[in-house]
């Protein structure tokens, strides 16, 4: 226990030499809410596995590590160059880079925009038009209830800022790529996205979280997307950091009236990565996706909380995160669906709230682990709510049968657990992406073969 509160004090000290290092920007919109969270994580402290939350994730790795904020733009030698393996090849998007958490002109490049649309940092945007941003910003991801949110908060000065007006169509996505350098200095960055889709607009938005360098990072994100009234909005999450890198990140969305979110959840890199995903269905005809694929290996931990609010009537929210464990590694999932207090129904003949959630699990090692645990919360009746995991090996049968249809052991399983992946993969609607992430996905479970026949 004092250990962690040495932490903590080690983190609001380096609050105030961040806070000086403004130069006085006391008036700036953010002094506030930066104050606020940095007094809210000073009560909270960082979570242990006494809390409910954390049981099975100990954040203890993290706090034992003496990060120092990043606290300005430094490219750290990066060029366009060394970023190259981490893009898509062949996708026609704009792309946002950031370095520990600060925008990077020199190594961006943005398309044209409908008109009225912004895409760009945080900080520059906050500075030209804060209407823009203020209204939303620290609104959804509540630091109040979340002592990482609550120090991402604390420590906000720039990230990445997209806002589509009222009726605009993104034809290109946006790719925000967020770099974590760890050249001889143990860094923490605190990336922000704030992501505001107007009534009857449509976007799609990439975040890649990557680590050109070996060596230990912390990344502490946070993301706020805002989905006004028939908006259409296309989110995928790549984390594919260094395997010594700490990785949490918090996502939270807010749904109005006949709005549709899909967001998709990709784990490949970190040691320790946790990943909070909240979705808040606000408005009736809501509609929510929530998939969500982790490859882990090693000693790696992945840990994936989920909690969708069904807030308002006639909403639909469909989620399936699955997981691949090799090797010592651990997962974890915890997902909830939470229905509010509402109205019976009127007239409409349908059901108050559609929900499913499935987290199945394929433990390619007798040392993997997995921890799952789906929830329901249910206050109200007229409602379809259904939810399941699994947790299993290689189906024999399965071998059995391809076996017998002359394919080799290996290739056998190679089919099976291709297929196990390729549920969620094709679900990106996102070519290149998709392309990619199977690339990616072949080649740490090739890798996990070789491994496997070392031993």
């Amino acid at each position: 226990m004092q250990q962690t509160v040495d932490q903590k004090d080690r983190y609001l000290s380096a609050f105030e030499g961040f806070e000086r290092r403004l130069n006085g920007k006391s008036a700036s919109p953010l002094h506030t809410v930066r104050r606020a969270a940095i007094a809210r994580f000073a009560e909270l402290g960082f979570p242990t596995t006494r809390d409910e939350a954390w049981r099975t994730t100990s954040v203890a790795p993290i706090t034992k590590v003496a990060f120092r904020p990043a606290t300005g733009y430094d490219p750290q030698g990066l060029t366009a160059g060394r970023l190259a393996p981490f893009l898509f090849e062949g996708l026609a998007c704009s792309q946002l880079v950031f370095v520990n958490g600060y925008y990077s002109p020199e190594l961006s490049s943005l398309r044209a925009l409908p008109e009225g649309a912004q895409a760009g940092s945080l900080a520059a945007i906050l500075a030209s038009d804060p209407e823009a941003v203020t209204p939303h910003l620290a609104r959804h991801a509540r630091y109040q209830d979340h002592a990482f949110a609550a120090l991402n908060t604390a420590f906000i000065q720039d990230g990445a800022f997209v806002r589509i007006p009222k009726g605009a169509v993104l034809e290109d996505p946006i790719h925000l790529l967020f770099v974590s350098t760890a050249r001889g200095e143990a860094i923490a960055s605190h990336p922000r996205s704030l992501i505001v889709a107007e009534a009857d607009s449509r976007a799609t938005v990439i975040e890649s979280y990557v680590g050109p360098d070996q060596g230990v990072s912390f990344t502490n994100g946070v993301t706020e997307v805002v989905a006004g009234e028939n908006a259409v909005v296309d989110h995928y999450k790549v984390q594919r950091e260094a395997r010594e890198a700490f990785h949490v990140a918090t996502f939270h969305a807010h749904q109005g009236r006949g709005s549709k979110l899909s967001t998709q959840s990709i784990s490949l890199g970190g040691g320790l990565v946790r990943n909070d995903v909240v979705v808040a269905l606000d408005g009736e005809d809501a509609e929510a996706a929530l998939n969500g694929f982790y490859l882990a290996d090693g000693r790696q931990h992945v840990d994936n909380h989920t909690w969708i609010e069904h807030v308002q009537p006639y909403c639909t929210s469909r989620e399936l995160y699955k997981g691949i464990l090799d090797g010592e590694s651990k997962g974890v999932f915890r997902g909830r669906i939470f229905v509010h207090p509402m109205a019976h129904g009127a007239g409409r003949g349908q059901l108050l709230v559609d929900a499913i959630q499935s987290n199945p699990n394929l433990l390619l090692s007798d040392r993997a682990e997995i921890s799952t645990r789906p929830q329901l919360e249910i206050y109200a009746d007229d409602v379809r709510c259904t939810h399941g995991a699994t947790v299993g090996q290689l189906d024999e049968n399965a071998i059995f049968y391809l076996r017998s249809r002359g394919i080799g052991l290996e290739e056998a399983r190679q089919v099976l657990i291709k297929a196990f992946a390729d549920e969620v993969l094709n679900l990106i609607q996102v070519e290149p992406v998709r392309a990619q992430l199977e690339r990616l996905v072949s080649q740490k479970l090739e890798a996990g073969r070789r491994a496997r026949g070392a031993r």
